[in-house]
């Protein structure tokens, strides 16, 4: 009842915007300051998900010894994540454009909240085979997740501000991931007494609980679906339409659209190569710098924040100057140079040179996911940003288990600049891709068509 009043006060304050300025009368269109409520929740449950992703991964060394288990087995304790949303995109993209966001992110929050649990129960060493289903939920949840940032933007903020409030979406996952990077290695020490390591892991589940359990108790108290109004011309337009056609047909249309399927292959390379670099970062820090757990944790750190800082860059640029191909383009050429530099300082036996460098592969490759979103919901427009985003998000993941995978075996095989070196060539043609990528920019011309 309080939260009602509180919300009914600031609509007081709202810009409303006359009924007038549109072709159709009926189809008003409204700012909610209540949006930036609602988009900060949608952060806090992204990053809550997003920290389980690497927590193995980041710390394989202790994870290996202490379960007695292979890096492979490690290994897809992340990919798992990647692996579980391919198929789940299409029923949880279906659920969302059915039942709205809040049953969406509801149900996400409800996974997340279980599987953080349920690892809470495989503290002992022998118990990884719990740990691996708890990850396996956490993994599933995150299908309510991902494609969500474009949609949240779409629904709830107006024309000039939708990049800049999608790169904010994205930014809670990437938070997420950052602690992922950091807080593991720093919890979790790997001693000859075992029970210093297990009461690392013990003080790790157990917080990761907790946090995502006040996530869904937040969720369940303030998330709503949508604004009474819609909060700009494009989504007016979409409201006062009679032909959004059927789940199916969408999909359909996606995948005949040109543009949409370079974008597609272009943004799942990109975002591949990410997940391979971060699922494998503490294998190859490890090799270049032995006993440097810490300081691979904190290189992902490193990685993601300066990379959040990229999402909101990138984001504030595309709701200036409109120029989104032209930006996608130069930030892809950029993904390519960090790699580059990444690779070539790892031998050069001064860390924080890879510090440096790490920081300007994770500002454009982290910068990149806002931008690739924003392009699929301008040159698939009027298709629901949920959707148009969960099949590109399905590409990614099948391009990551591809990569992850490739990149392990190159390591063991040849060496790791070499490894890296494939996955330069990789954003070389997703590079090329993008060029071809047309600049048909559909949501800006309805805005200006209203």
């Amino acid at each position: 009842m309080s939260l009602t009043k509180n919300y009914a006060d600031l609509e007081k304050l709202e810009d409303v915007v006359p009924a007038s300025t549109i072709q159709n009368p009926r189809c008003e269109y409204k700012l909610y300051r209540r949006r930036w409520l609602i988009l900060g929740l949608f952060v806090i449950y992204s990053m809550s998900n997003a920290m389980q992703w690497i927590q193995y991964s980041i710390i394989s060394n202790i994870i290996t010894k202490y379960y007695n288990v292979s890096n492979f087995m490690v290994d897809w304790t992340s990919m798992i994540y990647m692996v579980t949303y391919i198929p789940l995109v299409f029923p949880a993209s279906w659920l969302l454009d059915k039942l709205g966001i809040r049953v969406t992110v509801l149900l996400g929050a409800t996974g997340t909240c279980i599987g953080s649990w349920i690892k809470v129960f495989s503290v002992a060493s022998d118990r990884f085979l719990i740990a691996f289903v708890g990850q396996t939920v956490a993994a599933v949840s995150q299908v309510f997740i991902l494609s969500l940032p474009a949609r949240v933007a779409a629904v709830w903020f107006g024309q000039n501000e939708v990049s800049s409030a999608c790169s904010i979406g994205v930014f809670g996952n990437q938070l997420g991931v950052a602690a992922g990077f950091v807080l593991p290695p720093l919890l979790v020490k790997y001693n000859e007494n075992v029970e210093i390591t297990e009461n690392g892991l013990r003080l790790m589940y157990y917080s990761v609980a907790v946090i995502t359990t006040a996530t869904l108790f937040l969720i369940i108290l303030m998330f709503e679906d949508k604004p009474d109004l819609p909060p700009s011309p494009a989504q007016a337009a979409l409201k006062c339409s009679s032909n959004s056609g059927s789940f199916l047909s969408s999909i359909q249309r996606l995948l005949t659209n040109k543009g949409y399927i370079l974008l597609l292959l272009s943004y799942g390379i990109n975002v591949g190569v990410f997940y391979a670099i971060s699922t494998l970062l503490n294998q190859v820090i490890l090799h270049y710098f032995p006993n440097s757990e810490e300081d691979a944790g904190v290189i992902g750190l490193v990685m993601v924040i300066v990379g959040m800082l990229g999402s909101v860059f990138c984001g504030y640029i595309l709701d200036k100057t409109r120029l989104f191909k032209e930006t996608t383009l130069i930030v892809y050429g950029f993904s390519v140079l960090g790699l580059l530099a990444f690779t070539f300082t790892l031998s050069c036996g001064e860390i924080f040179i890879v510090y440096i460098t790490s920081a300007l592969l994770g500002f454009f490759m982290t910068g990149y996911l806002p931008v690739g979103f924003e392009l699929a919901s301008e040159i698939t427009y009027p298709e629901s940003e949920g959707t148009s985003s969960g099949l590109i998000n399905a590409g990614a993941q099948i391009f990551g288990i591809v990569f992850t995978i490739l990149h392990g075996w190159l390591i063991s095989v040849i060496n790791e600049f070499w490894a890296n070196m494939c996955l330069i060539g990789m954003l070389l043609g997703g590079t090329l891709l993008t060029a071809f990528i047309p600049s048909d920019l559909r949501r800006q011309s309805a805005c200006q068509a209203t």
